[in-house]
């Protein structure tokens, strides 16, 4: 089995400057982001189920 590239997408909570950028992709096993501007510094892996906590979870938070 060989796995495909990941289809990145710009988030959309990203920042209107384009100084907090993160990029997410999303398949039916994994959800991962990484830094727009360092790509380099590899990517944060997360199973969908986690991902959908953590976004929640950041949702009831005042920044």
């Amino acid at each position: 089995m060989t796995e495909t590239s990941p289809n990145w997408h710009k988030s959309a909570y990203s920042g209107a400057d384009n100084d907090a950028c993160v990029e997410v992709a999303d398949d039916l096993a994994r959800v991962r982001v990484r830094d727009t501007k360092d790509r380099a510094r590899g990517e944060l892996t997360a199973t969908p189920a986690a991902w959908a906590a953590f976004t929640a979870f950041l949702r009831t938070q005042r920044i």
